[in-house]
């Protein structure tokens, strides 16, 4: 018989997170169980911590990479040909304003189903005019969010790429701030152990 027939850990499972941040046991009097439930709904304001950390890109190392001449569908280039043509700097690829480029690592899932996920790290040019549809970092009561910037007419509002998570549609005493448009996504496709 398997001695692990039971319990374990799955993917989804256990209690979902209602305050967007950890939350610890204490124990409080029977008495005031009900006054603290009835506090902390009430205190359920939104929050929009989807930023971990931001850190000012540092371009100062070069890393020449090699870049093939001709572009690879989903198989391979061919053995026989030489398709090594030139090398690329990363830096002159991906940072186009020094100055006004950083990187800022993400917090949570709102934007999963646009390919962005928890530990992410995305390019942000903050020197950028926010469009349409851009993908964001905005700042909204004094937090952080990534989201797709949604303009229509004179409203704007701010759309997560995940059903678990709502859209942002500012109300009259809340002020939007684009911080910077998110021009590339850094992330590992091999788990490294």
């Amino acid at each position: 018989m398997n001695a692990n027939t039971k319990g374990g850990y799955r993917k989804g499972s256990g209690r979902k997170a209602i305050y967007n941040e950890p939350t610890k046991t204490m124990r409080v009097p029977e008495s005031r169980i009900v006054e603290i439930k009835n506090f902390l709904a009430g205190n359920k304001k939104p929050t929009f911590n989807d930023v971990a950390s931001i850190t000012l890109i540092n371009p100062t190392t070069f890393k020449r990479i090699p870049l093939a001449s001709e572009k690879v569908a989903a198989g391979f280039p061919s053995p026989a040909q030489d398709y090594i043509d030139k090398t690329l700097d990363m830096n002159e690829h991906l940072v186009k304003n020094e100055a006004a480029t950083f990187v800022v690592k993400v917090a949570s899932l709102s934007m999963r189903d646009a390919g962005i996920e928890i530990d992410d790290e995305l390019l942000v040019d903050r020197s950028l005019e926010a469009k349409h549809e851009d993908i964001v970092i905005a700042l909204i009561d004094n937090d952080f969010t990534v989201k797709r910037l949604m303009v229509e007419g004179d409203k704007c509002w701010l759309k997560a790429e995940n059903p678990d998570y709502d859209d942002i549609h500012l109300n009259d005493c809340q002020e939007l701030l684009i911080w910077g448009v998110v021009t590339f996504v850094i992330k590992p496709f091999r788990k490294h152990k």
